[in-house]
Order: C-alpha cells, then structure tokens, then sequence
C-alpha cells in the first residue's frame, strides 16, 4: 500500500505533527516537579543575577490599540497590553527587571518603546497603568486607560533592577532620551554588573 499526499496535504500533516508534539513536549514539563533547591535560570543561588541599578521618574501608559487616551497601538514588542510591562526609550525589548517605589516591588518586562518626548526631561520608564495604579494606591480606569484615586500622580520616583537583558537592539545600560536613537542600535558592551560587597 502506498500513502501519496500533494504538497499542501504535505504541509498540513506536517504543522500537525508538530503542533501535536509542542503540546505534548509542552504538557510533559509542565507536569515535572521542580528540583529542591533548584534557582531559576539567570539567578545565583536562588537570588537574582542584578546586571543594573538606578533611578529614575516613571510615567504610565495603557496602550490596548483602542485609540483612545493618546494610546499609539498594539505594544512594539507584539506582546499583547498586560500587567507588568512597560516601555522603555533605550532598553532591548524583552528586558526584565523590576522596580520599587515606596518600598513595593513590581516586575517588569519591557514590551513598548516610549516615553518619547518626556525621557528627554527624565522620564525613563513608563509602566504600564494598573502597576502604576498598585504603586500608587489608586485605581486603573478601563474607561479612560487612567489611573484614579492616587491624588492625581502622573510621575513618580522609583528605583529598578535590570536582571535579564533582551537579546535585541537597544542600549544595555543606563537609559537614555528616546531622541538619542539606542532603541534602533545592538550593543554588544552591556553594563558591568554592580559589584556586591560582603561585610
């Protein structure tokens, strides 16, 4: 017996063959137990890798592709608007870190590029609006793409930590004003890592 299939039944067998097995490879680790004592991938002994520092004012943005409230489109990353992603005007993309202000924690992965024309005045990151709103103590308004109840906050300070750079272009170090281009650039110098100093 002899199976014959055009080159369309071909590729169609083919993505299903495949399609079926990333399910399947995906479900089988999934379902394994994590090691005891096991890091997570970029930590050192179960703490994570810090490769920058600093601070910096950050804004907020809620970019859904709606059109509305000065939003520009779907994220530059293709990553859906969500929870825990911001934009950055001279970071890789897919960069991961997180931010502390007030003394609460947030992470983050950089998934848009922006602020554009307040990073030349200092304005280094921009979260996305429902952190901003934890951060702040007010509330995300789906309606407005805003943040209420925080006594108008548009900017605040916070502290970040770099601790995995995207494998794209952009400057892997210090951010600078969207104006100065690094977005569009590979940098293949990333910033030394801060040295821990043990008393």
């Amino acid at each position: 017996m002899r199976l014959s299939f055009g080159i369309r039944k071909n590729r169609f067998l083919a993505a299903t063959l495949l399609g079926a097995s990333v399910l399947t490879s995906a479900g089988v680790v999934s379902a394994l137990p994590a090691a005891a004592g096991a890091s997570a991938p970029g930590s050192e002994s179960g703490s994570e890798s810090v490769l920058l520092k600093g601070s910096t004012k950050a804004s907020y943005f809620w970019d859904d592709s709606s059109g509305r409230a000065g939003d520009t489109g779907l994220p530059a990353s293709g990553k859906p608007m969500q929870k825990g992603m911001i934009a950055s005007p001279s970071w890789p993309l897919l960069t991961e870190g997180y931010v502390v202000y007030k003394g609460k924690k947030a992470k983050f992965f950089v998934g848009d590029r922006g602020p554009g024309v307040p990073s030349s005045s200092g304005v280094m990151i921009d979260l996305d609006a429902k952190t901003f709103a934890d951060l702040t103590g007010g509330t995300f308004n789906p309606g407005t793409l805003g943040v209420d109840g925080n006594g108008g906050m548009g900017h605040i300070k916070v502290d970040y930590v770099i601790t995995k750079w995207g494998n794209g272009v952009g400057k892997k170090n210090y951010p600078v004003p969207f104006s100065a281009g690094a977005w569009g650039r590979m940098d293949h110098n990333p910033a030394t890592p801060p040295q821990v100093v043990n008393k």
